[in-house]
């Protein structure tokens, strides 16, 4: 019985798919958590980039 047992946890078969499964669940997660920060984050960051380059074209004209 306790060989069965352990060569039924030591199968690995099938696993896998369930992992990235898994593994795409948690992404998926986080993703929706800090939606909301990630993105007033990165228009902040496309605003002061945009800023700084028009400034610099406003400077050579």
């Amino acid at each position: 019985m306790k060989k069965t047992l352990l060569a039924y946890l030591k199968d690995e078969s099938g696993q896998t798919s369930t992992e990235y499964i898994l593994l795409v669940a948690v992404v998926a997660l986080i993703v929706f958590k800090f939606k909301d920060v990630a993105s007033s984050r990165l228009n902040k960051i496309t605003e002061d980039v945009f800023g700084k380059a028009e400034g610099f074209v406003d400077s050579i004209e």
